[in-house]
């Protein structure tokens, strides 16, 4: 199962769980609607006789235990939309990306954007819980607002080919749709809880009632009814929230299990290297529970059983299970805190990636979004090594990603670069346009197809900034383009790459068909087609080749206009609504478009993997015939 068919999965999965969901509440609301109705009318009839049961009373019953549910769904559905972040601050995570602290804390670091760069997506931010067991997460709504979380015990026990076993498999669950439907399975379930709580609360007012009743001696029949409708409706709420919860919990373990095989399997698939994620699942014996106040509530989302739970409510599969889906031949056992060690861990020698690419590279890269393989992580520790030392730095410092992000939107030709320069230093706060005269020497020797992997390490620094910030951010691009002109289209990309991960573009659903957008198709590959082509017939024949590709009648090239970027932002729009298993279908059209000519180039390569990204596309680096 290719990536597109993991999103489209995931998003049935995910709409077949709110069905469920949505039958498990309906269930809760008929009946807790008629225990309380029913209670009401047994305190009705005790003071006043026998009364019939009204429809308006079961409806407005109704209507405020659904509102109870919905409230707390909502409440905890606001909480989580920040992103991944609001987890591992909830858990007492430290950010890491920013200062990280000693060999260890650099060396996950580097894993993590090792991987991020191999599987094409930007590097999340990184959160550390001080917690001595072996556990991992990974958070948020979307991959543009992911986090990955990582404890103590797993950074310092852990080697290098484990913890990179054990980041996979969180990657895993950020490229395939996991993190959402666990973010979603904590909401639902809070609204469902709250009934409970409130049930528990008013239980509790019962009680301190009864005792002052008791004090008092107060034979007051009407008080007394009163109070016996108190404690049946908290009764009733108490037991039916919980029972509710439980069944729920049942839910979200079930779907768990499953998504961890899926995750492990993942992790082997993208290091290539099962001793890595074997080693790591062993050295869980040594204990993987959380401590933290909140662990519980996100037991599902932790890389190893988290809380002591029974089978029937367990989030992970049994470890030994895990172990030998990946290790057949493993011969131990799990037995309490016993220690297992991994086996020693071979070692896989890559060559370096040329400055070309083959026309077969651009479509094993698209083959291979969502399941980076052990080369593309070769290429990212190469993109890194590549990448000056003074970017690499600056790129982990708020205020340093800002100055790289304006750099990088300086453009390509010398003409253009002097020109938004000066313009940069006359208009931009005095702290920025100095560190952009500090960076602009290796920003210019950034090597071709390095300006994505530079961008996407610096998107957790941008991520710390203030809103502030990025209100002057875009009024500054626009300011700037009304001075200098537009800008060219791989800017462009990475800029909406920077709007989508620091969430100035509303995430959409792909539902639209391929067939009904044929304009916005037109539109990226004809400026696609004239960013790789110096003469209009050259882009002419790149654009033919690629739209001969798709469903569509035939286009002429020459009534083709260049496109706005408010045209392009337009287009990539509607383009990101197609549903996930057409994807491919326009993406291979693209990389028809750019090996036109029989090469494909650094630039147009990185091209191609920022408009890719722009769409929801992660796509790995292309790899050289030789790497290959």
């Amino acid at each position: 199962m290719d990536f597109f068919e993991h999103q489209d999965r995931a998003r049935r999965n995910t709409s077949r769980l709110v069905i469920l969901l949505i039958l498990a509440v309906v269930t809760l609301v008929v009946s807790t609607t008629l225990v309380i109705a029913i209670a009401w009318q047994v305190y009705q009839y005790g003071n006043y006789g026998l009364q019939s049961l009204s429809h308006e009373l079961l409806l407005g019953v109704a209507a405020v235990v659904v509102g109870v549910v919905l409230l707390g769904w909502a409440f905890k559905a606001s909480q989580l939309s920040a992103g991944g972040k609001v987890v591992a601050e909830r858990l007492g995570g430290r950010l890491l990306n920013l200062k990280p602290e000693g060999l260890h804390e650099q060396r996950v670091l580097n894993v993590v954007e090792e991987m991020a760069l191999a599987a094409g997506v930007p590097v999340p931010p990184v959160y550390l819980l001080e917690e001595p067991a072996i556990n991992a997460f990974a958070a948020g709504l979307r991959p543009e607002n992911a986090v990955i979380g990582i404890t103590r015990g797993a950074v310092e026990r852990l080697n290098r080919d484990e913890l990179q076993g054990v980041i996979a498999h969180e990657f895993s669950h950020i490229l395939h749709g996991d993190m959402r439907l666990n973010t979603r399975l904590v909401a639902v379930l809070h609204g469902i809880l709250l009934l409970g709580l409130i049930g528990e609360l008013l239980m509790r007012g019962v009680g301190h009632s009864g005792a002052a009743r008791t004090s008092s001696r107060s034979d007051d029949k009407g008080r007394g009814n009163a109070v016996a409708l108190v404690m049946v409706v908290g009764l009733a709420l108490l037991v039916i929230g919980y029972a509710g919860t439980f069944f729920g919990n049942l839910i979200k373990a079930a779907v768990s299990r499953q998504r961890e095989f899926l995750a492990d399997a993942s992790a082997v698939q993208y290091t290539r290297n099962p001793n890595g994620i074997a080693g790591a699942l062993k050295k869980l014996g040594r204990g993987s529970r959380l401590e933290a106040s909140h662990a519980a509530e996100y037991s599902h989302m932790y890389f190893g059983q988290g809380l002591a739970l029974s089978k029937m409510m367990a989030t992970h599969p049994p470890l030994e299970e895990r172990i030998r889906r990946i290790d057949p031949n493993w011969k131990g056992v799990v037995l309490g805190d016993e220690v297992f060690e991994a086996p020693a861990q071979p070692t896989v020698s890559q060559q370096a990636a040329t400055a070309g690419f083959s026309a077969a590279a651009a479509s094993a890269a698209i083959a291979s979004i969502g399941d980076p393989q052990p080369l593309h992580l070769e290429e990212a520790r190469d993109s890194l090594a590549q990448i000056d030392e003074r970017l690499r730095d600056a790129a982990h410092d708020p205020h340093g990603a800002l100055t790289i992000l304006y750099g990088l939107l300086l453009g390509p030709d010398d003409a253009t670069r002097q020109q938004r320069m000066t313009w940069m230093q006359a208009n931009l706060p005095p702290l920025l346009a100095d560190r952009l005269l500090e960076l602009a020497e290796p920003l210019q020797r950034l090597p071709a197809g390095r300006r994505l992997p530079l961008l996407e390490l610096a998107i957790p620094a941008l991520k710390q900034l203030e809103p502030q910030d990025f209100v002057s951010l875009k009024r500054d691009i626009g300011t700037l383009l009304i001075s200098t002109g537009q800008l060219g289209f791989m800017e462009w990309a990475l800029l909406r790459i920077v709007e989508r991960n620091l969430g100035m573009q509303r995430p959409v659903q792909g539902r639209l068909p391929l067939a009904a957008l044929g304009n916005e198709s037109c539109v990226l590959l004809a400026a696609l087609a004239r960013a790789g082509n110096v003469s209009e017939q050259a882009a002419g024949e790149a654009f033919q080749a690629a739209w001969s590709t798709l469903p569509f009648t035939d286009r002429p090239f020459a009534e083709q206009r260049h496109a706005g970027i408010n045209e392009l932002n337009d287009a990539l729009n509607r383009l990101n609504q197609m549903r996930p298993l057409q994807k491919p279908q326009l993406l291979k059209a693209m990389a028809r478009c750019i090996e036109h000519d029989g090469r494909i180039s650094a630039g147009e390569a990185e091209l191609m993997r920022a408009v890719a990204d722009t769409l929801d596309c992660p796509m790995p680096p292309l790899l050289s015939d030789r790497q290959a």
